[in-house]
């Protein structure tokens, strides 16, 4: 089977409810995802970063427990696992505060093995940061050279868009990197200023002819070589959508192995195809909705198991 592989940010998130905390659980953007897929039985490597404190300790534990390879996980002496307060609004979506302990030298790793039509999942300020980008930048042309199939998640947070005309030649980079750009109509104000995806995508199609636009409860448009699908979203009432845009991304990659789906023929998907890719992204999304964890619950990923 191909395999999975991820590369991001490693955190500790406390949900608040009315100012009071009601969940704690392991997070990250790629992460929620690949913790999904390894339930669902993908072979998945995480490359990240964890302190060496009983929180870090912790998480380590979870990701092998739900089928995550972390033989590429760094683990800094003497410093503590990134921590993440998330505030749940009235709709149980979330405002942040971060709390991290970084040492000046991270994210040393050797290169996993990755081989032809392997996945690549990467994103977030993680993929954009000064200073980890002499690491994921080698990372992800090694994969690319491999011949990966590279999913790509915007996932640029309003705490980060200050910063926005310093990081427009890493997005390229990431843009030129990736097979599919991925991102949320808040991605987009926080980096174009409008959310128009079909002005976005002759932005980014010079780069990557593949954009996905995922709108909440207004569904999800998908441009690939010019051509627009639009899809609807299946209306819920979510516990918390803290995990939604990340389960997304896991339901598209779970998409890519159940139905074949490589980088040689990404240029034949018709809008059947694509209607069935973002059915299982809308599907891992929605089930992420409906409890405070940041992925889908065990026993939809077994049933999802069992149809691979």
């Amino acid at each position: 089977m191909r395999k999975i592989f991820g590369i991001g940010e490693t955190i500790y998130d406390i949900l608040f409810r009315n100012g009071k905390p009601v969940a704690a659980v392991p997070g990250g953007s790629v992460f929620n995802g690949l913790i999904s897929l390894g339930r669902a039985g993908l072979e998945s490597t995480f490359v990240t970063e964890i302190g060496s404190d009983l929180v870090g300790q912790y998480i380590l534990g979870f990701m092998q427990e739900n089928g995550i390879n972390t033989d590429y996980v760094s683990c800094y002496q003497g410093k503590k696992t990134a921590i993440s307060l998330a505030f749940l609004d009235e709709n149980n979506d979330a405002r942040y505060s971060f709390y991290k302990d970084y040492p000046n030298n991270r994210l040393d790793f050797e290169m996993p093995f990755i081989e032809q039509d392997d996945i690549v999942a990467f994103g977030a300020y993680f993929s954009l940061n000064p200073v980890l980008r002499d690491k994921v930048k080698p990372f992800l042309q090694y994969a690319k050279n491999q011949g990966a199939l590279l999913y790509y998640d915007l996932n640029f947070r309003d705490n980060h868009a200050h910063e926005v005309d310093s990081l427009r030649d890493t997005f390229r980079e990431n843009f030129a990197l990736a097979d599919i750009v991925r991102g949320s109509h808040e991605d987009f104000i926080n980096l174009f200023g409008y959310d128009d995806c079909r002005r976005i995508y002759e932005e980014t199609s010079r780069y990557c002819p593949r954009l996905i636009c995922t709108r909440g409860r207004d569904g999800v448009i998908v441009i690939d070589h010019g051509q627009e699908y639009c899809f609807k979203a299946r209306p819920i009432i979510p516990v918390s959508t803290i995990g939604a845009g990340d389960n997304f991304n896991a339901g598209m990659i779970y998409g890519f192995v159940k139905e074949g789906v490589v980088p040689s023929n990404l240029d034949d998907l018709t809008r059947d195809k694509w209607e069935k890719l973002v059915g299982y992204g809308i599907e891992f999304g929605t089930e992420a909705c409906m409890s405070t964890e940041n992925y889908v619950s065990r026993e939809f990923a077994q049933r999802l198991k069992q149809e691979l």
